[in-house]
């Protein structure tokens, strides 16, 4: 199916989370539609804008309200209490843990999986309301991206066949 017939089908997504494990769903289900001939448009707005920095080395967890976080530990699986993450330091050290498994179990980074996607076409937008808000810069977003608002998105969303908000 192409892209460009009748019958090709499209897909936008919201993406408003910038945390290393909310950066995977949006970037894993992109992907995947872009390589079933899927045109896909992404919009990162709030906290996604930190998605399309050039330098994501920022990235981390966040066990705050996540109760259903487990990692795997000699042999079992440790829950994180909520309380953990009123300890300094407890979410850098979860999110190194998170990367060191990441890389043990050959998954892909976030900046491996945002080339698939640009390398695949994905369209991203940047949320100028976001940037203005937040005083960033767009020098410090990453090329061939798109800026634009609200009605940017819509434009896209409205013609689309899924709209997702992750």
């Amino acid at each position: 199916m192409s892209a460009e017939g009748d019958n090709a089908k499209s897909m936008s997504i919201i993406v408003t989370k910038g945390t290393l494990d909310w950066a995977y769903p949006p970037f894993i289900l992109a992907t995947t539609a872009a390589a079933m001939d899927v045109k896909v448009t992404m919009f990162f707005t709030f906290y996604g804008l930190q998605l399309l920095k050039k330098n994501l080395d920022h990235l981390q967890i966040s066990t705050l309200g996540n109760p259903a976080m487990e990692m795997p530990m000699m042999g079992m699986h440790m829950t994180m209490p909520n309380i953990m993450s009123a300890i300094p330091g407890v979410d850098a050290m979860c999110s190194t843990m998170m990367k060191n498994l990441i890389k043990k179990k050959g998954v892909a980074s976030i900046p491996e999986l945002r080339e698939a996607a640009i390398e695949s076409d994905v369209e991203m937008i940047g949320c100028q309301m976001t940037l203005d808000l937040f005083e960033l810069d767009s020098k410090d977003l990453i090329d061939n991206i798109t800026l634009g608002g609200a009605a940017t998105y819509m434009e896209n969303a409205l013609k689309s066949d899924i709209n997702l908000y992750i």
